[in-house]
């Protein structure tokens, strides 16, 4: 909740500043409101409680009631929660609470389009860590949200070794033995691989993830084949909703989506007075 809390009060400060001048000058003082969240769009809800918690940390005496809960799919015309308060509390947190519902819930719907793209086969979408800065415990958020599953939260928890990484230490075995001898051994080992080759090296070092960085379908079931069960696999590149069928069909474990958090279209939501 602390890392929530600190989120709104940054964009309420960014947004109302040293004051709302128009409702100042136009809105009674103590003059009541009362206002519903209209679905625009038929879409999957993530953000319900956030948009509340923004009107009552501008005013705990502000009722907010939810009509929906996070992860149920709406529609258009649906009332998602009503709102009563001081009139002009309700003006000065509309958009800063509109803004996160929106782009939260466009990220559980876009989620949800994958997740359903690839019911059956077997393969988990997970997002990645291509999130909007200062928003990433609230897009991951989302993703569940949307029946997916988060990768990595950040860089302390969990070892991912790229390409660069690769690079840096000289070789894909050596970056392995490195990081098994300096972390702790609850944490696994994953390795970015480009080719065959790559996917031998990190078999023979034995790491405990070997992401698929890149291949086709035909090279990622090769691939699948090879590693035999010997680690989990994470397929990650060109996954799109035309492609992401065909990948989890090569019998990946993970599919690793970036798009999820960082090419998302943010639903439509209202807040209209009563």
């Amino acid at each position: 909740m602390f890392e929530i809390d600190r989120i709104i009060r940054n964009a309420l400060q960014e947004d109302i500043g040293l004051g709302d001048v128009t409702t100042l000058a136009t809105v009674e003082p103590g003059t009541p409101g009362r206002a519903e969240l209209v679905a625009k769009d038929d879409f999957v809800l993530s953000g319900i409680d956030v948009a509340g918690r923004v009107f009552h940390l501008l005013d705990n005496r502000v009722s907010f009631e939810k009509l929906m809960e996070d992860g149920r799919t709406v529609s258009r015309g649906q009332v998602l929660a009503w709102i009563k308060g001081d009139a002009a509390v309700l003006l000065q947190g509309e958009r800063v609470a509109l803004n996160l519902l929106q782009r939260m819930s466009g990220v559980a719907t876009l989620t949800s389009r994958f997740v359903k793209a690839v019911e059956g086969t077997g393969a988990t979408l997970v997002d990645t860590r291509k999130t909007t800065p200062g928003l990433r415990v609230l897009e991951k958020y989302s993703v569940r949200m949307g029946g997916g599953r988060n990768h990595r939260t950040s860089l302390y928890d969990g070892v991912l070794i790229k390409e660069n990484h690769i690079a840096a230490a000289g070789g894909v075995e050596i970056a392995i033995e490195r990081a098994r001898a300096r972390v702790p051994h609850t944490l696994k080992i994953e390795v970015e691989t480009r080719d065959i080759d790559e996917v031998r090296a990190a078999l023979s070092a034995r790491a405990d993830i070997i992401l698929l960085d890149n291949m086709g379908p035909d090279a990622l079931r090769e691939a699948v084949q090879l590693i035999g069960g010997r680690a989990l696999t994470e397929a990650s590149g060109g996954v799109n909703l035309k492609t992401v069928r065909a990948i989890a069909e090569t019998g990946v474990d993970f599919i690793s989506v970036g798009a999820l958090t960082h090419s998302f279209q943010a639903v439509d939501i209202s807040m209209l007075f009563q």
